[in-house]
């Protein structure tokens, strides 16, 4: 078995966690530093994370979610995606304006040209898409720290609002999900659940009839 498969095969999420256990500052700097090569739509990079390890800043998590884990977890991550990362497309794509990679004109243009794409399609499409690029790099986290040996549970059962206004997040953030991260209890660890079969979710060149 590959490292990767192993990977994929042994993240479970965690139902409840052992309680007390701190997360290091570096072990959250290492996921961060290797989670920002997550892949994002024109480079935007829509994601925002807001780790709460303080236990004030946790209990705001907890009376928005109501669930227990987020009291015995390490660490609670609110993932945000940024409804207005398209504004931002000038300043991220600035590096590859004085590497030489885009000249004058086709930074302006291509910088342009992804802001108009957002602009365009409106607010819902912005939102839709914060959401899905914020779920992509979400995954990928939850991978690289089950890699380092902490475990996870992903997280959409909180009211939205309550949270985003006990934690004081900018209207121009959508609260994707919350993760939370520690060492997993083994006491409630219930067997994996049923996977469907290949053929029951792959549809090759067209769709199955349903």
């Amino acid at each position: 078995m590959s490292a990767l498969e192993n990977l994929v095969k042994s993240r479970r999420s965690a139902v409840i966690f052992e309680e007390g256990i701190e997360i290091p500052d570096a072990d959250l700097q290492q996921m961060f530093a290797l989670n920002k090569f997550a892949p994002s739509a024109f480079n935007l990079q829509h994601t925002h994370y807001l780790v709460l390890t303080d236990p004030a800043q946790k209990e705001k998590a907890y009376e928005a979610s109501q669930q227990y884990k987020v009291k015995t977890a390490s660490a609670v991550i609110v993932v945000l995606g940024d409804i207005k990362a398209h504004h931002h497309i000038r300043t991220i794509n600035e590096g590859l304006l004085h590497l030489g990679v885009l000249n004058p004109f086709e930074y302006e243009q291509e910088s342009q040209s992804v802001f108009d794409f957002y602009e365009a399609r409106g607010s819902v499409f912005q939102r839709e898409d914060a959401i899905r690029n914020a779920s992509l790099s979400a995954m990928q986290l939850m991978l690289i720290a089950q890699d380092m040996g902490w475990d996870t549970c992903p997280m959409i059962g909180f009211d939205a609002d309550e949270l985003q206004s006990s934690l004081d997040v900018p209207e121009h953030y959508v609260p994707v999900m919350m993760i939370t991260i520690g060492k997993k209890s083994e006491a409630k660890q219930r067997p994996r659940g049923y996977r469907k079969p290949i053929n029951e979710y792959v549809s090759f060149n067209k769709m199955h009839a349903e």
